[in-house]
């Protein structure tokens, strides 16, 4: 754990509790000055780890989405008061949704352009998934466990989120039929970087993606592949993830 950043902790966004339905009355919002509060938390991280994470202003485009976007959706119905405090929340199966911090830096490190077809590898509650759904033009999102994977298909669906497309799978072989990807994000942690997402990011591209065992030092590593195809890395954080669990697929894309 990071001093200088409070609660840099646990990484994966999964679930299988209940979820809270899309129930605000017409013209009000109960969550607006929670989510200004988060957002506020989130510029004051920033501040503190620039010199680490290599900016110090959150680009605006990430702002407004995550200023927006209903977090309490993504959580149980019994934490939806605590769904913009500055720290992961556990959802059912030993898992969380990140961090807004983690989830504002990495989304940012990617340089996300309108145009981008990204993958996401760990879809979880589909929080993150729904913060790069309104940045970029398509999102592929992969989640291993069926149950969370078809939740976090129709609370996108539900939401709005008509780009995003969730697949329950092995995260770790990426989504070869959706492949290229101008960005890859992987929000659980691995021992090593997968050579087939590396294989699948377009030249030019960047991954986003903990490093380390569950038992060890994590960090946050940044990859770029060149136009001409050479891959190199940088650490960003320590940060702590749950695992990037390996299994067959157990159905087809989208």
């Amino acid at each position: 754990m990071i001093r200088s950043a409070p609660q840099v902790l646990l990484g994966a966004a999964l679930s299988a509790a209940s979820f809270a339905s899309p129930a605000m009355a017409a013209g009000t919002d109960e969550f607006a000055e929670p989510r200004r509060a988060m957002m506020a938390r989130i510029d004051y991280n920033i501040g503190l780890t620039n010199r680490e994470i290599g900016f110090s202003v959150l680009d605006s485009r990430i702002s407004r989405a995550m200023g927006r976007i209903p977090r309490h959706e993504f959580v149980p119905d019994s934490l939806r008061d605590n769904a913009y405090e500055n720290r992961p929340l556990g959802i059912g199966y030993g898992q969380t949704i990140s961090q807004p911090y983690i989830v504002a830096l990495m989304t940012q490190l990617l340089e996300l352009q309108p145009e981008d077809n990204v993958l996401e590898v760990g879809a979880g509650s589909g929080y993150q998934a729904a913060v790069l759904g309104d940045l970029v033009a398509s999102v592929s999102t992969i989640e291993i466990v069926p149950e969370l994977g078809e939740q976090a298909r129709q609370r996108l669906a539900r939401l709005g989120y008509e780009n995003v497309v969730v697949r329950v799978g092995d995260g770790y072989e990426g989504w070869p039929d959706a492949a290229p990807f101008d960005a890859i994000l992987v929000a659980a942690a691995s021992s090593h970087i997968p050579p087939p997402l590396i294989e699948q990011l377009e030249p030019g591209g960047r991954m986003i993606i903990p490093v380390g065992g569950p038992f060890s030092v994590q960090h946050l590593v940044l990859l770029h592949k060149s136009k001409a195809g050479r891959v190199t890395t940088r650490q960003v954080l320590p940060v702590r993830f749950v695992p990037l669990t390996r299994r067959l697929a157990t159905d087809d894309p989208g």
